[in-house]
This record gives C-alpha cells, sequence and structure tokens, in this order.
C-alpha cells in the first residue's frame, strides 16, 4: 500500500507508486548502467533515512553539487520522500558563490561529485550550517575524511521514512536562478502546484484535486524516454526529468560533462 500525501500532490507519492507497480521498468540510464525504478527507490529511501538520520529536519535544504548522473535524480527522489527541499547548485560557480548560495538557501547537507572536492575543500570553513557532505565517486580521487560515500548513505535501512515524516502538497521544490541580476535568486514551488503545472505539457496529467487513486490507475506501464541535453542543475533540465518521471519514465544522462552534439545524437539513435 502506497501511503499519499496529507494534502495535495507530492513528486514522492507519484515515484513510490510507479516503483511500486513497474519495478523493473528503467529510472534512470548512463552509458552501460541502468537504474530500475525498484533500485531507485530502495536507493532514495536509503539516502533520504541517511539526511534524517544526521538531524535533517522537515523542509531543510540539501544541495545539489553534481554533474549529470542518475544519483542527482535519486537524490531528488530521496528529498521528496524525507520532506526536504533540494537546491541546485551551478557547478560552473567559483569558491565565493557557492558561499553566497549555500548561506542564502540555508542548507544543511551537500552531495557533491569527487571533482568538486578540491573546491569544497576551500570553502567548507565558510559555510558552518552544512553539516553533511555526500561525496559521488566519479574516479577522481578518494572520499575525503569530512564526507561519506553516498553509496554507504545509499544502504542505509531503518524505520520506513513514510512513517517519519509529514509529506504535504505546501512541501517546496526551490531552484536558484542565475538569470537575474545580481546574486542568484531562490525560487519556490509548492509540489503540488507543480505537479498540476507539469501535466498540463509534461508528464502525467492530474487532476486539480489530490486523488489519491489516480496515480495508480494511471500508471499502469513504462512511461517516455528522456534525455535532457543540458545539465540537470538548470531548471530546463530539472522540470522536464520530472515531467518523465511522473509518467514512470527513464531518464537518460549523457557521460560528457561538456555539450557533445555527437553523443547526443549517437545516444538517441
Amino acid at each position: 500500500m502506497i501511503t499519499m500525501s496529507e494534502q495535495g500532490w507530492t513528486f514522492a507519492e507519484i515515484w513510490e507508486t510507479a516503483a511500486a507497480q513497474l519495478p523493473d521498468a528503467p529510472f534512470a540510464k548512463q552509458g552501460g548502467r541502468t537504474v530500475s525504478w525498484s533500485e531507485a527507490n530502495r536507493r532514495a529511501e536509503g539516502v533520504a533515512t541517511f539526511l534524517l538520520d544526521r538531524g535533517a529536519q522537515n523542509q531543510d535544504k540539501v544541495a545539489q553539487y553534481l554533474y549529470n548522473c542518475p544519483e542527482f535524480l535519486e537524490t531528488f527522489f530521496a528529498c521528496f520522500k524525507a520532506s526536504l527541499v533540494p537546491v541546485n547548485t551551478n557547478y560552473r560557480y567559483a569558491a565565493d558563490e557557492l558561499v553566497y548560495l549555500w548561506d542564502n538557501a540555508d542548507a544543511v547537507a551537500v552531495v557533491f561529485h569527487g571533482a568538486f572536492t578540491d573546491t569544497i575543500e576551500e570553502i567548507r570553513d565558510r559555510v558552518p550550517k552544512v553539516r553533511t557532505w555526500l561525496w559521488v565517486d566519479d574516479g577522481t580521487g578518494s572520499c575525503p575524511d569530512w564526507a561519506v560515500p553516498y553509496e554507504d548513505a545509499a544502504r542505509a535501512e531503518g524505520v520506513p521514512v513514510i512513517d517519519r515524516v509529514t509529506r504535504s502538497g505546501d512541501d517546496l521544490y526551490m531552484l536558484y536562478t542565475g538569470g537575474t541580476t545580481g546574486m542568484p535568486k531562490g525560487v519556490e514551488w509548492r509540489q503540488d502546484d507543480l505537479v498540476v503545472v507539469l501535466g498540463n505539457g509534461l508528464g502525467l496529467s492530474v487532476p486539480e484535486e489530490h486523488d489519491p487513486d489516480f496515480v495508480a490507475g494511471a500508471l499502469t506501464q513504462p512511461g517516455p524516454v528522456g534525455m535532457p541535453a543540458c545539465p540537470l542543475m538548470h531548471g530546463t533540465g530539472a522540470l522536464t526529468s520530472f515531467g518523465t518521471l511522473n509518467s514512470a519514465g527513464c531518464v537518460v544522462c549523457l557521460d560528457s560533462r561538456h555539450f557533445d552534439p555527437a553523443e547526443l545524437l549517437d545516444t538517441i539513435d
């Protein structure tokens, strides 16, 4: 049985339903790696459990300092499960911009690729609100002693997260935009509103009034395949991926960390 939100739509309830009904369908792909919906659900549950065990509270912010990868999508899932707020981080930012962003967002945790370890080393003492660092292995070095391997968090177990939190349609998705004047601005969306809006053009079209039985009846087969050509840390990449996942689809992440049109076309082919 899937436990729905108290009030309004949330991404977690939709994605958990997809995982329960289509466990073997693909959730994400990158290169030769495929993560099924059941695997993504289990790993996101572990990360959510870990963050709660480390003291994260309702609607605390979790920054994602990552290139495109399945872990990026799993972290979204984990945050939504635990009633936490994912915060995108532009990996092109310099040290001062990162400090500003994470301080302004009140981030309590950062999930980061190993490639960014040296940059974080330079600023870690300037972001005292961040209590937890999750290191995603990308082959660039070993996990620093001040961080925890993401894979360890993904294996965490405990009381089901749904029994530890109170989800609501008022739970937030937060997007920092660099396209405004001055420093980045944090834009907050209620998940209930965003799920409905995305359904008007991307993914699962849901009724405005929350209906606990609707999703189970709608997600009976794997959804479309989506491939963001842009970074997931941009709104375009994240929101189109949410639409794909809301339909029990699969998000394909490109391997290259720079736009490579040949790779893009080869992957489509």
